[in-house]
């Protein structure tokens, strides 16, 4: 039987990411104001999701390993750190990176409490 802390670190990294996913996803909607034709409009949309799919591809492989979805969303944090550093308010980073990094640590800890052995009396 699970402890209801190992059901809480399997729980929330998933739940935050599919919740970080879908706030990546409200800066897509800037597409809708932009006044082009439908085809433009879809691709651009499509462009625009392109964030949000790798996101998501990243939590499909992380769900059964945990310590890969740990380095995934680490490196993710990083890679966006690396690319954008000086373009934008400290803010952005900590809404953007901020959460990767907090998932991948939330990863990891998963992976370590599933890992150690259990001790019986």
């Amino acid at each position: 039987m699970k402890t209801p802390l190992k059901q809480m670190l399997f729980w929330t990294p998933r739940i935050l990411c599919l919740l970080f996913a879908a706030f990546i996803s409200m800066f897509a909607a800037d597409v809708f104001s932009e006044g082009y034709g439908i085809g433009k409009t879809i691709l651009d949309l499509l462009v625009h999701l392109i964030p949000t799919w790798v996101i998501l591809i990243v939590l499909a492989i992380s769900w059964r390993r945990e310590w890969v979805g740990g380095l995934l969303f680490t490196a993710l944090g990083a890679l966006y750190l690396i690319q954008f550093w000086g373009r934008f308010h400290w803010s952005v980073y900590l809404c953007i990176a901020g959460p990767l990094f907090f998932i991948g640590v939330l990863f990891f800890l998963d992976c370590i409490c599933r890992r150690q052995p259990r001790i019986t009396p």
